[in-house]
């Protein structure tokens, strides 16, 4: 089903508040902290990150940055996609602009022959893509490195609706707080079970704002309670960058 489908089925909402993203080890996932201050206000926000350090250039300058409004896609994705996840140990941190969860070795996905580790995945509210303008309630963003050091995101749209994965994790109130699951952690249960996907290139989508990163959105939502989503939009406020123009890039579809 496609994204143009799940909209008129009434699944989405409008954009309440945002978070970011980090890799493992504390570094952001879309920047390694080392650079200037920057947010998601008026003085530092999505619009200034180019002038507040000279490594944030790309924040303006690029021309294949991520989120972006998805199209439907214009062709076939001449690759498949596999994920071999299990359960493990995981530690959710509070990184201020984000809640990610640090997960231990051994889970991966291969995508077009290439394998990616599973090193974190974190929370945003509401989802930095969008469709047809309008926003999921939250997105998972599951960050993937490959032994080259090439980064892999899969996006996964959250609704308000059942309760799923989201809401057994522990929720650090405290910048820079930690604590640790209580039971093993399986990814694979943030994956929806239809397993239709659109692919593109993009960009880390915090500063540096660094392109070449490969974007696998998955199609279909999962989903998470209301309270669980309002609690982690009311924590972290929102830090959502706002989309960006595709610039002509393909966007592929694949099963």
């Amino acid at each position: 089903m496609r994204w143009r489908q799940y909209l008129r089925a009434g699944l989405f909402v409008a954009c309440a508040a945002a978070m970011t993203t980090g890799l493992a080890g504390g570094a952001s996932a879309e920047g390694d902290g080392a650079h200037a201050a920057w947010d998601y206000g008026t003085e530092l926000g999505p619009d200034r990150w180019a002038d507040v350090d000279p490594a944030f250039a790309a924040c303006r300058t690029g021309t294949r940055q991520s989120p972006i409004d998805m199209p439907e896609a214009t062709a076939a994705v001449p690759v498949t996609l596999s994920f071999d996840y299990g359960p493990g140990p995981a530690t959710v941190v509070n990184l201020g602009h984000t809640l990610q969860a640090n997960v231990a070795p051994g889970n991966r996905l291969t995508f077009g022959g290439t394998a990616f580790e599973l090193l974190q995945f974190h929370v945003h509210t509401p989802s930095e893509h969008s469709f047809g303008g309008r926003h999921f309630p939250m997105e998972v963003h599951l960050v993937h490195r490959s032994a080259a050091g090439a980064l892999a995101v899969v996006g996964v749209t959250v609704d308000a609706g059942a309760a799923g994965v989201i809401d057994e994790l522990p929720v650090p109130e405290q910048t820079g707080a930690e604590a640790e699951v209580d039971a093993a952690l399986d990814p694979s249960h943030l994956l929806p079970a239809g397993r239709g996907f659109d692919s593109y290139e993009g960009s880390l989508t915090t500063p540096p704002c660094s392109e070449g990163v490969q974007w696998i959105v998955m199609r279909a939502p999962v989903t998470a309670d209301e309270a669980t989503i309002a609690r982690i939009a009311a924590l972290l406020g929102p830090t959502n960058r706002p989309v960006n123009p595709l610039n002509g890039r393909a966007v592929l579809s694949g099963e």
